[in-house]
């Protein structure tokens, strides 16, 4: 056995895998030298726009999609509700209450007004938090959660208060997901910073604008009439009136309107 010929055959055996390796290597560190780059040439186009925004998570976020379906309201349900008269609207998912006496509101609401009222008068009312109170439609609306992420604008899963012109609530319609599972596992989703980038690229967000907060929750995907599915969805906030929405994993523009529930870009 020629042992010098078996020792050059591994002498130039290890060296071209230490020149295989240090070419991963380098081509791992050219991307992440990339994205770097791609994140700060970003990020000076913000500040070239004059956007600001507050600090953001940098560490990797994962979620995964969601399955729910409307619930049927039942009498037996409506029957323990006091002091109000409810009628069940077709197919039943749709629940319109009208309040024996009006409630008085103050005149700068706050939400706590209405913790004991949701505690001892709403169905499922500890699944609900609020979103805003529309002083032009005269109405109050409460979004349903699911593990403290809110159901953007879910036309089944929210409570919407109609006031009279004496600030006082009157009646309310409420809808509300059920059997709200989990439907894939986690996966790692955009980091805000890219929601915030697909919304510039659009022209969506406007130069000299505020972001004033950026949170997560869920928008339905598919919406059928037995059974939606919810994909997870960033929230940013412009100048504390505006809210936008993108696709947390796919990256697309959420649009909301009162036919669909969302349409997206």
């Amino acid at each position: 056995m020629d042992w010098s010929k078996i020792k050059t055959i591994f002498i130039i055996t290890f060296l071209i895998l230490d020149v295989y390796l240090l070419f991963q290597f380098m081509k791992i560190r050219d991307s992440n030298k990339y994205e770097v780059a791609t994140e700060a040439s970003f990020e000076e186009k913000l500040k070239a726009d004059e956007i600001t925004y507050e600090a953001l998570p940098k560490a990797p976020i994962k979620n995964q999609y969601l399955s729910a379906k409307p619930r049927t309201f039942t009498k037996n349900e409506t029957a323990k509700l006091k002091g109000q008269t409810a009628v069940v609207k077709d197919p039943g998912t749709t629940l319109l209450m009208t309040l024996d006496k009006p409630l008085q509101l103050n005149s700068k609401f706050e939400p706590s007004e209405l913790f004991s009222f949701f505690k001892e008068n709403i169905l499922y009312g500890e699944h609900y938090q609020f979103w805003e109170k529309n002083d032009k439609k005269n109405t109050i609306t409460y979004f349903q959660q699911y593990d403290n992420f809110p159901l953007y604008q879910n036309i089944n899963g929210m409570i919407t208060f109609n006031l009279n012109a004496d600030n006082q609530i009157i009646s309310y319609q409420q809808t509300y997901l059920e059997d709200i599972e989990k439907l894939t596992d986690k996966e790692e989703i955009l980091p805000p910073l890219k929601a915030i980038e697909t919304l510039h690229q659009k022209g969506v967000l406007k130069p000299k604008s505020k972001i004033t907060k950026v949170e997560l929750g869920y928008s339905t995907l598919v919406g059928l009439a037995a059974s939606q599915v919810l994909a997870p969805t960033w929230r940013i906030v412009v100048n504390d009136k505006e809210s936008l929405f993108v696709n947390a994993f796919e990256g697309q523009i959420i649009q909301f309107n009162s036919d669909d529930n969302s349409k997206v870009e």
